[in-house]
């Protein structure tokens, strides 16, 4: 039982930090192309920016944040009552950072301009290899967590 908790703390963390990250990190529309906006000059998007309008994307984001600072709580208390073995945290951290690209990206990517989006090319281009490393260490910190576990209990 007490695993299957931790399971969905993790699953909670790791699904609103991506959330809570877009939402501090904000609109990345620059100026000039918001004032050519304003004007009637219609936005180029990378890709088109999701909203569930002004009170749904509010919502969303205070359950995020709710969320992500009670998983965290609730995982750091697991810790320090041993509940949850203290190397995991070689596995979620790069996953937690890995939420954090993820959340900068689709604000790069959504981001209004007027021609090419730059910057989603190049959060593609650099951000891409960032991720597939973080997921990598990831997975291969939890592969061999869950070998040593595999030989201490048969």
């Amino acid at each position: 039982m007490v695993r299957r908790n931790l399971a969905l703390l993790v699953v909670a963390l790791l699904l609103s930090t991506p959330v809570v990250t877009g939402w501090l990190v904000g609109d990345l529309t620059g100026p000039a192309a918001r004032r050519l906006a304003a004007e009637g000059e219609p936005l180029d998007y990378a890709v088109e920016p999701v909203s569930l309008g002004v009170v749904g994307d509010r919502v969303s984001v205070i359950v995020a944040g709710v969320l992500m600072v009670l998983s965290l709580v609730l995982l750091i208390r697991a810790t320090v009552t041993r509940k949850l073995e203290p190397r995991w945290w070689f596995v979620l951290v790069p996953l937690i950072l890995a939420g954090v690209l993820i959340g900068l990206a689709w604000r790069i990517v959504t981001a209004g301009a007027i021609g090419a989006n730059i910057g989603a090319g190049l959060i593609v281009l650099g951000g891409g290899p960032v991720l597939l490393i973080l997921l990598g260490v990831a997975a291969v910190q939890a592969a061999r967590l869950r070998r040593e576990h595999r030989r201490r209990v048969g």
